[in-house]
């Protein structure tokens, strides 16, 4: 991290100052601030370290969810039987997406037409409130 910045994790006076600001305004974020000012300096290394171990993480779990496909158990009527499964949830699964697609559509539909009678009503109002009102007008001309 760069030292030349004027916020960064070190006790100068723009730090201080948000910290105290921070613990008037709302106590968390002072809070908050003072851990920055404290731990700010290892937050690249965290990060680096949660990263590397989500990615290790979903790696096996890839690794393994791979490999519960591709091999098989020996029985090959189980075998026979889990692909079939798979390949029915499978179809399920599209189904179902392809349903909740449908869905979304039929709400944003619902949607625009709730927004356009809206619309169409103000605009009604609009119109009925200035006839009224250039009716109640007086001419000055006259």
């Amino acid at each position: 991290m760069t030292q030349t910045a004027l916020i960064r994790p070190a006790w100068t006076p723009a730090t201080i100052a948000l910290m105290v600001l921070g613990f008037m305004v709302f106590w968390p974020l002072g809070l908050a601030m003072l851990a920055y000012i404290i731990w700010g300096e290892r937050l690249d290394g965290f990060k680096a370290d949660v990263n590397r171990a989500t990615d290790d993480f979903t790696g096996v779990f890839r690794k393994n969810c791979h490999n519960m496909r591709s091999t098989g158990s020996g029985n090959a009527a189980f075998d026979e039987w889990r692909a079939t499964e798979l390949s029915r949830l499978d179809e399920e699964r599209k189904k179902l997406d392809e349903m909740r697609r449908e869905f979304d559509q039929h709400m944003r539909d619902l949607r625009m037409a709730r927004d356009r009678e809206e619309f169409n009503r103000f605009m009604a109002d609009r119109k009925a409130s200035q006839a009224r009102t250039s009716g109640s007008v007086p001419d000055i001309n006259a």
